[in-house]
């Protein structure tokens, strides 16, 4: 290893990897592994993970074991002689067979600050749950779910009204110095390794679409940060009875507001302003809709929406 450029080997697939991986273009970067290519669309055409697109455009290797820990994929790992593996939205488990091949660590940069929300939805679950900052932690990796030391973090404050995609590129932009700082620190022998405390652990598993269903029994403030943490994935939607009597689905899009109301009423009952904006009664407050979409329709105001699906105060949503 040399003290400016270690050998390092980059694993990672999604889009909040890139700055991280660009970053490493001409400093030691050695190969990049990645998820192999899948089919996208109606057509399912087989489509690569942009990071892919970027090591080739730079003539970097690309690796793209179907599982990571495959005896032959291991075999050209360790003829790559690395001295770091840097991880970031890999989406795999990794085994310790791999883990002990790099001669100085392989790390991790993980979307919260641990050891609060390890697993998959991390930025989604800062939004969701009010907290004021989030962050990148770059932290040692070990087989257990994002639970290795960790090197170091770095915070920033969180939006009054960031969603969760505008939180992760803005965490992306912030990865690179985090892992610049990492790397210094591990090629000059400083790096700290200060355990997680386990009291304060909490986990969050992947989103799937359903769990962008809206629950109008919340409260307004919990639905506010709900719609806004899970754009654009998994979205938040609800069901409605249009003019025909059909039950459809509407997504909800942000921003939406929190409002008071004289007389609470039943959570997801439609309560048209004299404006003429959509308010939703919630278990507590109600919440201003600006922008929905029925499915089958185009993205339009909730103006536009109410006035060609005739709802009237009282309808029920979901």
């Amino acid at each position: 290893m040399t003290e400016s450029f270690p050998r390092i080997v980059f694993m990672g697939t999604g889009d909040i990897a890139l700055p991280s991986f660009s970053s490493l273009l001409g400093k030691g970067l050695v190969a990049l592994v990645t998820q192999p290519d899948k089919p996208v669309g109606r057509k399912q055409v087989l489509t690569a993970p942009p990071i892919k697109s970027l090591a080739l455009e730079h003539d970097i290797p690309v690796l793209q074991p179907e599982r990571a820990r495959e005896a032959s994929f291991l075999a050209e790992l360790r003829d790559l002689n690395p001295d770091i593996i840097v991880v970031m939205a890999y989406g795999q488990i990794l085994s310790q067979a791999l883990l002990d091949i790099p001669s100085v660590a392989c790390i991790n940069l993980h979307a919260s600050l641990l050891p609060k929300y390890r697993g998959a939805a991390c930025i989604q679950a800062a939004i969701d749950a009010g907290d004021s900052h989030s962050g990148i932690t770059v932290m040692h990796v070990v087989k257990a779910l994002d639970a290795g030391d960790i090197i170091l973090k770095k915070d920033i404050a969180i939006g009054e009204q960031e969603t969760g995609g505008e939180l992760h590129d803005r965490l992306a932009e912030l990865a690179p110095a985090a892992l610049s700082e990492a790397l210094a620190q591990l090629v000059d022998g400083s790096a700290s390794r200060t355990p997680q405390n386990e009291e304060e652990v909490s986990y969050i598993s992947k989103l799937m679409r359903e769990h962008g269903e809206i629950d109008w029994s919340m409260s307004a403030e919990q639905l506010e940060r709900r719609v806004r943490a899970y754009h654009p994935w998994p979205g938040t939607s609800t069901s409605f009875t249009d003019k025909k009597g059909r039950q459809r689905r509407l997504k909800i899009f942000p921003p939406v507001a929190v409002a008071t109301q004289a007389d609470q009423l039943d959570p997801g009952k439609v309560m048209l302003t004299d404006d003429g904006q959509l308010q939703v009664s919630c278990g507590a407050g109600s919440l201003t809709v600006t922008e929905v979409q029925p499915d089958g329709s185009r993205r339009m105001s909730a103006e536009d929406f109410l006035k060609g699906n005739a709802l009237e105060n009282g309808d029920q949503l979901g």
